[in-house]
């Protein structure tokens, strides 16, 4: 059975489409017939530069690295190619994220660790705009890490990265990854600061068995002290119970529930 004709568009929506795809791509799509170029030209200005600074607000590390021509390039391309899902100005920048993993094809211009710094400044923009922690169940600020269960920051992201993304700058940019990953949680404190802090991959994936909540840190520190066969448990149980102490001080960790 062939497919239904689609409605043929009135002239005021013909209109509108042409001139939606001019402002989004000017170089490929032509404007609509009898307008004037100066003011298409308005039209194209005020919407690029809208959606410039919602981006750059977002990436400024990025933007400052890549320099305004290919910056722009960028997001001209984002404008053109990727349709964003949300009305709203403030989540622009999660579209932009998105063309950048999914659509945007990488060009030998642009940096091998550019997505993964783009992914974590990301990350500081949703943490510091996340609710999660508004339900929280009851815990004890000073209860004890090892018999106790650590109650790990809601509002934060363990993150393993190629690239030592929170040094990445105009003056530092590595032609390639180092050798070992870099090993990050990025957190909101209590003071609704952004701050991060910089683990190695035993600490790291510490925090990965706390992020359930189900096991207290005792349990935590044996199961690790397992995984990677350390040859002295007690040395690790000490030393992890400091880091314990160190991320409750740092706001990584809110204190203890009580085990279910």
């Amino acid at each position: 059975m062939p497919a239904a004709k689609l409605p043929e568009l009135a002239g005021w929506q013909r209109y509108q489409l042409d001139l939606a795809r001019h402002i989004r791509d000017p170089g490929q799509q032509r404007g609509p017939r009898g307008v004037d170029r100066q003011r298409l030209q308005i039209y194209r200005t005020l919407v690029f530069d809208k959606i410039e600074t919602a981006v750059s607000a977002c990436f400024p590390v990025l933007s400052g690295i890549l320099g305004k021509r290919k910056w722009r390039r960028l997001v001209r391309e984002f404008l053109a190619v990727h349709r964003c899902a949300t009305p709203y100005l403030r989540q622009i920048p999660d579209e932009f994220l998105q063309f950048l993993q999914r659509e945007w094809q990488t060009g030998a211009a642009y940096p091998d660790f550019m997505l993964e710094l783009a992914h974590y400044e990301w990350i500081e923009l949703a943490l510091s705009t996340s609710t999660v922690d508004q339900a929280m169940p009851d815990y004890d600020r000073d209860g004890d890490l090892l018999d106790g269960v650590p109650l790990l920051n809601p509002v934060a992201a363990n993150l393993t990265c190629r690239y030592p993304v929170h040094r990445l700058s105009r003056r530092y940019q590595p032609a390639a990854a180092p050798a070992q990953p870099t090993h990050l949680l990025v957190f909101r404190n209590a003071a609704d600061d952004i701050r991060f802090s910089l683990l190695n991959a035993v600490s790291a994936r510490l925090i990965e068995l706390i992020t359930p909540g189900r096991l207290s840190g005792r349990a935590v520190l044996q199961q690790l002290t397992a995984e990677i066969s350390h040859p002295a448990p007690d040395a690790l149980l000490e030393f992890g119970h400091d880091l314990l102490l160190q991320l409750r001080t740092q706001g990584c960790i809110l204190g203890t529930v009580a085990a279910a």
